[in-house]
């Protein structure tokens, strides 16, 4: 896809709760793969991780990387949405959308939960829609890097028909 290299489109990949360095590793792959704008780690240490590095495959090279404390975390997202951002949570709620029947805005701010626990209701009230990925096996849910992976392809797949029929997606 060389019409898109070195641009990125405007996905923020918020991972300031995710503690395993293993999954915050793949979210740098994933992002810098579909060319998210940033990622959001919960802190720097984990970038010196041997499991992060290890999973990142040397994509934290190329992805822009800013650092956000969970404590810090409401007043970034409170930013991103005074930065027209829309705030989309991927989370099961008693409201939230199937992921295949939600439409993106082109300035998203994807927030994923905690590994086990998911997103504390403070951070829910916070969003301004989340989503949801259809499941239909006995398992409860997918594991935290696998679903931002999914969310980002959505995200990306959409913004890519966008700039198919005419809306400029990329930065």
């Amino acid at each position: 896809n060389a019409e898109y290299m070195g641009q990125r489109f405007e996905l923020i990949i918020v991972a300031s709760l995710v503690d395993r360095a293993s999954n915050l590793g793949g979210l740098c792959r994933t992002g810098e793969v579909f060319a998210a704008s940033k990622l959001v780690l919960p802190n720097a240490e984990v970038m010196s991780d041997r499991l992060f590095t290890a999973l990142a495959v040397a994509a934290d090279k190329w992805m822009p990387l800013e650092v956000v404390a969970p404590d810090a975390l409401p007043a970034y997202l409170s930013s991103l949405r005074r930065s027209g951002y829309t705030l989309v949570g991927a989370e099961q709620t008693a409201e939230s959308v199937s992921l295949e029947r939600f439409e993106f805005p082109q300035k998203t701010a994807l927030v994923l939960g905690k590994e086990r626990e998911g997103m504390p209701v403070e951070i829910i009230a916070l969003m301004d829609a989340c989503v949801e990925i259809p499941q239909f096996g006995y398992t409860r849910s997918l594991n935290v890097h696998v679903s931002g992976a999914v969310c980002t392809w959505e995200y990306t797949r959409q913004a890519i028909a966008l700039r198919g029929r005419g809306a400029a997606a990329l930065d």
